[in-house]
């Protein structure tokens, strides 16, 4: 799902369930080979929404959560941040952040 400041407060801050948020741009190399891994896990955890957010296109979005660093993903639960990483991480890494 594609994250913009114009459906952030819906669809992230007044989620039902967890949110893990991927900050990725075109460009980014590493960010092309997590996509695919975060692909695989959408289907899988169901009680996880998994956001995309470009951040060529929603720079307010990615100086809110003060991303330095692309690709960053970070976990929110009822709208606070519970975790985050930096960099590509193995589908049982992104399992642990989000508490599976």
């Amino acid at each position: 799902m594609k994250i913009t400041t114009n459906n952030f407060d819906t669809e992230v801050m007044h989620s039902d369930r967890k949110v893990l948020l991927d900050f990725y741009a075109d460009w980014c190399g590493p960010c092309k080979m997590l996509a695919p891994v975060l692909q695989n896990l959408e289907g899988e955890l169901q009680d996880v929404k998994i956001g995309k957010i470009n951040v060529d296109e929603e720079g307010a979005l990615a100086s809110q959560f003060g991303v330095m660093s692309i690709p960053t993903l970070v976990v929110l639960e009822n709208g606070k941040e519970i975790t985050r990483s930096v960099g590509v991480r193995s589908e049982n890494d992104i399992r642990r952040m989000v508490g599976r």
